[in-house]
C-alpha cells in the first residue's frame, strides 16, 4: 500500500484528522458509504454517513495462506442498515472497501483493504459483521464432488431445463398463512401434488415482493394448494399476496428422467456404486453383468 504524498504528508504531522470510511457495495448492486466520523463525508461521489456509528476493531493479519479478518461494528438503523436486510441475507457476501480519509480534506485518503462480510452476529439493536479478506476464497470448494445426485440447479445453464414454461411455473394468490412458512393459496390446481417441491417462489405483490423463496412441499387440500416455505425472517405475508412459482427437483436421476426429460442433462453420477458393493465380495448368485445400477 502506497500513500498519496499529500496524505503521507499529513500523517507526518503533530495533530491529524482522520477516519475511517467503509464503501458496502451488496451483491444486489446496492452501494451505501458508512464514517466512523461525526460529520457526512463526500467521497468519490458517494456520501458516507456518520448516524450509523460504526466502529472497526484492530485489523489481524497473519503470514501463508491464513483468512485476515477485522471487525465492524454499528448500530441497525431503520433507514440504513435494518435488521429485516441482515437477517434476510442482503448483506451476505457484500464488499466492504476501507478508507482511510483526511475528513478536512477528503480527497487525501487510501484504500487500506477489500473485504468480505462473513459471519454477522445481531444483539440489542446492534451487529458486529466479520470483514474476510479476499484468501477466504481459498477455502471454498473446487471442482465437482463425485455423488450420486445432480450439481447443478435447476434451469441454469449446466441444466437447460427452460422453468418459464406453461408446464414448469405457475401463479397464485394467498388465501391465508397458516402455520409458520406454510401458506394456502389459489391458482395451482391443474398442477400434481409435490409438482413445486424443491422450486422456488417469487413474490410479485405483498410485503415480501421481489424475494425468491424456497419451497420445501407443496400439497394438495381441495381446491387450494398449501404451500410450505424454507424457514426465513422477513416481513409477514398475509391473504392477498401474489407470487409466481417454478417447479423442483430432488436430484434425482428419476426424476430428470421422468418429469423433466433431461436426463442427457444429469450432471450427477446415478450408476456410482454404495458402500454396499465397494465392500462387498464376489459371491454366487450376484449380478456382474455390467448392466447399468440406474435404469
Amino acid at each position: 500500500m502506497t500513500l498519496p504524498p499529500a496524505l503521507a504528508d499529513h500523517l507526518g504531522q503533530a495533530v491529524t484528522s482522520v477516519c475511517h470510511c467503509w464503501r458496502l457495495t451488496r451483491t444486489d448492486g446496492q452501494v451505501s458509504g458508512y464514517t466512523d466520523h461525526d460529520r457526512t463525508i463526500t467521497l468519490e461521489g458517494l456520501a458516507f454517513l456518520p448516524e450509523t456509528g460504526l466502529s472497526a476493531s484492530e485489523a489481524r493479519s497473519s503470514l501463508g495462506l491464513a483468512v485476515d479478518t477485522v471487525d465492524v461494528e454499528g448500530a441497525l438503523s431503520a433507514d440504513s442498515i435494518r435488521d429485516v436486510d441482515i437477517a434476510e441475507g442482503l448483506y451476505d457476501n457484500a464488499t466492504v472497501e476501507t478508507f482511510l480519509v483526511n475528513w478536512r480534506s477528503p480527497e487525501q485518503f487510501v484504500l487500506l483493504r477489500t473485504a468480505t462480510i462473513g459471519k454477522i452476529t445481531r444483539s440489542d439493536q446492534r451487529f458486529v459483521a466479520e470483514l474476510e479478506s479476499p484468501s477466504h476464497a481459498l477455502d471454498q470448494p473446487r471442482g465437482r464432488y463425485v455423488v450420486r445426485a445432480c450439481d447443478a440447479e435447476l434451469g441454469d445453464q449446466r441444466c437447460g431445463v427452460a422453468l418459464d414454461t406453461p408446464q414448469l411455473s405457475g401463479s397464485g394468490t394467498v388465501t391465508a398463512y397458516l402455520l409458520p412458512d406454510m401458506v394456502k393459496v389459489t391458482g395451482l390446481n391443474a398442477f400434481a401434488p409435490a409438482w413445486f417441491a424443491h422450486g422456488t417462489l417469487t413474490w410479485t405483490a405483498g410485503a415480501r415482493a421481489g424475494r425468491s423463496e424456497r419451497l420445501v412441499d407443496h400439497r394438495r387440500e381441495g381446491s387450494y394448494a398449501i404451500l410450505a416455505l424454507a424457514a426465513r425472517d422477513g416481513p409477514a405475508v398475509a391473504a392477498g399476496d401474489t407470487f409466481v412459482v417454478r417447479a423442483g427437483c430432488d436430484k434425482a436421476f428419476a426424476t430428470c428422467k421422468a418429469k423433466f426429460g433431461n436426463a442427457l442433462n444429469f450432471r450427477g453420477f446415478p450408476h456410482l456404486p454404495g458402500n454396499d458393493a465397494g465392500y462387498s465380495y464376489v459371491a454366487e448368485g450376484g449380478v456382474f453383468d455390467g448392466r447399468p445400477i440406474v435404469p
